[in-house]
């Protein structure tokens, strides 16, 4: 395996510097057009090295190989979309005046150079998610990228080198925390991008505020996964199990508290627990994420929850998939997230009771309602705690579609029409 090195104080004040440039000379003085032309190209070249990629993603963090294939694909989705739809997400906005004579108009023009820290999970997705937009806008990028994918982070650069990325337009970091507090600091940086844990988040948080920085935050998350009604409880069953074991139970958005009306709630249990424990084993990301959760699952059991899981014992990343039951309300796990192949259920008397257990949690990122009741389908939607809900539907994210949580899951939107607005400058310009 090939070693990379962090990078220098020299290399990160370099790297800032060609950011910088890039900005006043390409985003600044470039169309809308001609810049989303170069997303377009991206977006190509994701599609046409969808398997070298993958190879790499797998290599580096475990995710199952077809899921590997289909976040490549999905990334290119997200550049192409951005490069169709930024002359018009990015057009100047007329103003009705209440008062006086002449115009007045919104335009949106970039800021400058923006950081964005990624994590492992999704190391294709989450680039896209931040670069397309802002690139598409004129921003430009510092890219941190997580420990663990050293080797795609760079087979990403290259791809925008390759599709005709000006020097500095896009580039990758090997830098350290403390390197990357001092890019926040710099005055030429205008905004930061995360996607993380609540810790990383909060810490990021703190540095952009003392340096009166916009960010935006896309931390954790413990879904709630509600069951009201179903004709036909077998798909409910799959949809729950695709819910929780994507990308081997390591998304931010990925169900992780099942929450089942009591008349349901046997025959849920049974047929959930059965396919969670007959799934095969995969790896988690490292064997210090597996330590986590292993240490997450004692303490659950110790404070009285019971864990059913697959046969055999934890094995390196190996950790046996289960299902947590009876997990009291209170305790500590009731209100971590859980970022693997574990899912906690809980069985409720009623509708109220299922929102009142869903929301009380300290994210609020995505969540889940299965219903055969439309009216009750929208009425619990209607007051849940999050971000995003997906009605009888899993799997049904969209590039069209806007990402992001409220409370302790973060702050601002990514993908669709409001992920090209975040690091935005709408200048008005009044004319008489």
């Amino acid at each position: 395996m090939r070693s990379y090195d962090t990078n220098t104080d020299a290399d990160v004040a370099s790297a800032i510097e060609r950011a910088h440039a890039a900005y006043q000379s390409w985003g600044r003085t470039t169309t809308v057009a001609e810049r989303a032309a170069l997303v377009a190209r991206v977006a190509q070249l994701h599609a046409e090295r969808a398997e070298e990629l993958a190879d790499l993603i797998v290599q580096e963090m475990g995710k199952p190989r077809e899921e590997a294939v289909g976040e490549v694909e999905f990334s290119s989705a997200i550049y192409q979309y951005y490069a169709d739809n930024a002359e018009e997400f990015l057009k100047d906005e007329e103003i009705t005046l209440l008062a006086g004579e002449g115009t007045a108009r919104i335009t949106r023009q970039p800021v400058g150079v923006l950081l964005g820290i990624m994590p492992w999970n999704f190391p294709a997705y989450q680039v896209a998610r931040f670069a397309a937009p802002n690139l598409c806008l004129g921003n430009t990028i510092l890219l941190k990228h997580a420990p663990q994918c050293p080797s795609s982070s760079a087979f990403i650069e290259q791809i925008f080198i390759d599709a005709g990325c000006p020097d500095g337009a896009y580039v990758n970091l090997y830098a350290s925390n403390d390197q990357a507090a001092t890019i926040i600091a710099d005055p030429r940086v205008q905004g930061v991008s995360v996607t993380g844990s609540e810790r990383a988040g909060a810490a990021v948080a703190e540095i952009a505020g003392r340096n009166l920085k916009k960010v935006v935050l896309e931390l954790g998350g413990s879904d709630p996964f509600i069951v009201l009604g179903s004709d036909d409880l077998d798909a409910t069953v799959e949809a729950a199990l695709a819910a929780r074991l994507g990308n081997t139970g390591q998304a931010c958005n990925a169900g992780k508290r099942f929450i089942v009306v009591e008349d349901l709630y046997d025959e849920f249990l049974a047929k959930f627990t059965a396919g969670i424990t007959g799934r095969a084993s995969q790896p988690l990301s490292s064997e210090l994420a597996a330590d986590r959760l292993t240490a997450q699952l004692a303490a659950a059991t110790d404070a009285g929850a019971s864990l059913t899981a697959a046969d055999g014992a934890r094995d390196g990343a190996h950790v046996p998939f289960g299902v947590l039951t009876d997990v009291p309300r209170g305790s500590d796990v009731f209100y971590e997230e859980l970022f693997g192949p574990v899912a906690m259920v809980f069985k409720v008397k009623d509708e109220a009771e299922a929102v009142d257990l869903a929301n009380d949690t300290p994210f609020g990122l995505g969540s889940y309602v299965f219903t055969n009741d439309p009216e009750q389908a929208q009425r619990v939607a209607a007051q849940i705690e999050a971000g995003m809900v997906f009605v009888n539907c899993v799997d049904a994210d969209g590039v069209e579609l806007p990402f992001g949580g409220v409370k302790r899951s973060g702050l601002g939107r990514e993908l669709g029409r409001f992920g090209i607005e975040e690091f935005v400058n709408r200048k008005m310009i009044r004319t008489a």
